[in-house]
């Protein structure tokens, strides 16, 4: 057994015991595994581990990635997700090679992402990330601008809206850490209501997974918990 396929056991042990003390079927919880700054060798450790779905930060690194691992496994059933912020300038790649995009804030990037969408595609899926807890500097569209937008994306082709992203602060224990996963559930709850059909609610990472599960995540995004810590930077001499 490779360290990544005794790591992606750990982790779904963990995501079954966090769904059975949720009360909730394990199958409701699906596992990306957040692969940017590995290699496509990890990928294929990973693959072969029975993992499909895969998270890329970085779009010129998942692109590559992309590339080398539709060249090494052509009939593998790969699922790739653009999980980082996005820049307009960069919407074309991702609109070309990816399947999912979970980190769009901003109704410029849907609409790049829909223009650039290849018309032979299937609709790129589309989360919309939400700052839950107020911080200035990140990313995400505001709780009180979400709807707007939320209705403004459903209606491009060529995108399909599915759900809502989140990366809180860092909390300190269990019970803040649902606090805030919570605050997300609520917004998907109210669209839901006003009838957007959302199925999906990305939130939880290697340290904090249980607790959005207990908050109703139905996507845990895990990659130091699968891989291992991130490869050191190597900086060059100056």
């Amino acid at each position: 057994m490779t360290t990544i396929e005794g790591n992606l056991q750990q982790v779904k042990a963990r995501l079954k015991q966090a769904c059975d003390l949720a009360r909730r079927d394990v199958g409701s919880v699906s596992l990306l595994a957040v692969s940017k700054t590995f290699d496509a060798d990890a990928v294929c450790l990973a693959l072969d581990a029975g993992q499909h779905a895969f998270g890329e930060n970085y779009v010129q690194e998942g692109t590559e990635k992309i590339a080398l691992l539709r060249q090494r496994r052509p009939d593998a059933a790969l699922q790739w997700h653009c999980i980082g912020p996005l820049q307009s300038n960069k919407t074309r790649p991702v609109a070309e090679h990816f399947d999912w995009v979970q980190s769009v804030d901003r109704l410029k990037v849907a609409q790049r992402l829909s223009e650039q969408r290849p018309p032979e595609l299937p609709a790129l899926q589309v989360c919309l990330q939400v700052n839950v807890d107020g911080g200035a500097n990140k990313s995400g569209v505001a709780p009180d601008e979400l709807a707007g937008l939320a209705r403004a994306v459903a209606r491009l082709p060529r995108l399909r809206l599915r759900g809502l992203m989140c990366i809180p602060e860092p909390a300190p224990e269990f019970d803040s850490q649902r606090a805030l996963f919570l605050r997300a559930k609520v917004l998907f709850d109210e669209l839901n209501a006003q009838g957007m059909g959302l199925d999906t609610l990305s939130m939880g990472m290697s340290d904090d997974m249980e607790a959005a599960v207990a908050a109703g995540s139905t996507m845990v995004r895990v990659g130091r918990a699968v891989f291992g810590s991130r490869p050191a930077k190597v900086t060059s001499p100056v």
